[in-house]
């Protein structure tokens, strides 16, 4: 399913999706081909369970991962300045208990409690409720296009909405009924899974609907929607990619004869090495870039779904395609078809996996097999991690490690100022302050004498006792 769910994002041109309902026990990430990466969480393999899937280019802005239930997790990812969280939820369904209910609205609450205002916010979440056709008396945190009319459990979708300032987006965008339903089982036909976002970023979403024909969940539906975020404008650093030499191909006989040639020919012809070792080094690196070749840098081949062949890949598509037959046309007939399909990718998939695996067992067992075999534990150790990059420390109270002393010497003078005038401070004294700090120089002494003057640009004067009610001001001004 997971290779299957990476081939869907590709193809859809996904970035970022939540999922429910994965049964996957543990607190992990791993990639699930394509370049994607699932961050998931549960405690149970058979049911409940959520997981949030990134694109390739997404998972190193990854600054942290929350997991507070087997129903609900987030992430905060900084896209170029912007900060954007990411909430996965999956609400108890209808004949669950109510305490457990208020117990998941209680745990997305807190959640979004947790969040600034400043930062953006994104759920993408299977609600188990239906919020109803139509918007009287909701305008501000919903459209009109629902599906059907609304229930208990959708009327504390819209009280969530409304406590937490969220738009439910699904509603907002006109399209017909076959593009709003999430959910279809039997002869029901339902709209449970929702995007939230909040009321001032409604204007980042430009389109919102329910993609029809995918067959990797059997009754539920993705809902997509396209955001584009406004981003503050930043010179983009060029990253160069290495290219390696293949040496491993002089293990071939047939390689390592004509890479011997080659280099007797770029020495002129002589057995013995020449004493200047630098040439020669620049000679053998030179003709390993032509005989063996060197790489294209680009990212390798996916080591976690060597299975994925063409045989699975095309089984998969008669599934989707019997999946979308069915949806049109519910006879006995295009269900038995569809159930085929089911069991015929089931059986590639198992002949493929089982394959891959025995030509990975036999290449362990060679010489260089210890060498792949500990490539293979770096790579999965990789996989596991939830931040690939640390940008800060924080400590067990989710506060960024600071040495107050370095603060007290790098306050910024305008930064200063601003937060003078912001605590009401009197502008005369305000000039008064800045007249003490204006020109400021100084020396660095030693034992040979002494340097020529240093511009003092920032921080606070040392022993002025001024100096700790203007680092508190500052602080405090932060701290808001």
């Amino acid at each position: 399913k997971g290779r299957e769910l990476a081939d869907m994002m590709e193809r859809r041109k996904v970035d970022i999706l939540c999922v429910q309902e994965t049964r996957w026990k543990g607190s992990k990430a791993c990639s699930i081909g394509a370049g994607f990466k699932l961050f998931y969480y549960g405690v149970d393999s058979k049911r409940n369970g959520v997981g949030v899937v990134l694109k390739e280019e997404f998972v190193r802005n990854v600054l942290e991962v929350k997991r507070v239930s087997d129903r609900v997790m987030s992430l905060k990812l900084d896209i170029e300045g912007v900060m954007l969280n990411v909430v996965s939820g999956y609400a108890p369904q209808v004949g669950c208990e109510l305490e457990e209910k208020e117990r998941f609205w209680s745990e997305l609450d807190e959640v979004m409690e947790s969040i600034p205002t400043g930062e953006r916010v994104v759920i993408g979440a299977d609600l188990n409720g239906h919020v109803g056709e139509g918007n009287t008396g909701d305008e501000e945190v919903m459209g009109k296009f629902g599906v059907k009319e609304r229930n208990l459990e959708g009327q504390m979708v819209v009280d969530f909405a409304k406590r937490m300032d969220m738009a439910v987006v699904n509603t907002y965008f006109q399209k017909r009924e076959e593009h709003r339903v999430t959910y279809k089982s039997g002869g029901r036909r339902t709209q449970v899974d929702y995007i939230l976002c909040r009321r001032g970023n409604l204007k980042e979403i430009s389109g919102c609907k329910v993609v029809v024909g995918e067959s990797v969940a059997r009754q539920h539906r993705m809902v997509v929607c396209r955001m584009t975020l406004m981003v503050c404008e930043t010179k983009r650093s060029k990253i160069e990619i290495e290219k390696k030499t293949k040496w491993w191909k002089l293990k071939k006989e047939e390689c390592c004869e004509e890479f011997r040639q080659k280099l007797r020919q770029a020495l002129g012809g002589q057995v013995v090495l020449p004493d200047d070792w630098e040439t020669t080094a620049e000679v053998i690196r030179e003709t390993g870039r032509k005989v063996p070749g060197v790489s294209s840098g680009r990212r390798k081949e996916d080591k976690e779904t060597w299975w994925w062949n063409e045989e699975v890949q095309d089984s998969i598509q008669r599934k989707r395609l019997a999946k979308k037959k069915w949806d049109m046309d519910r006879t006995e007939e295009n269900r038995q078809e569809y159930k085929e399909s089911q069991c015929r990718v089931k059986r590639e998939v198992s002949k493929a996996k089982q394959k891959s695996y025995d030509e990975l067992y036999t290449r362990l067992d060679t010489r260089g097999g210890q060498k792949d075999l500990y490539r293979l534990a770096r790579q999965r150790d990789r996989d596991g991690k939830d931040v690939q990059q640390v940008r800060v420390i924080k400590d067990r109270d989710g506060r960024v490690f600071t040495n107050l002393e370095k603060v007290y010497d790098r306050v910024p003078r305008e930064e200063l100022w601003y937060c003078m005038r912001k605590s009401g401070i009197a502008e005369k004294y305000v000039r008064v302050v800045q007249d003490m700090y204006e020109r400021s120089r100084t020396v660095v002494r030693c034992a040979v004498g002494q340097t020529e003057e240093l511009k003092v640009e920032v921080g606070l004067h040392q022993g002025l006792a001024l100096s700790p009610f203007l680092f508190t001001m500052v602080m405090d001004q932060l701290s808001e």
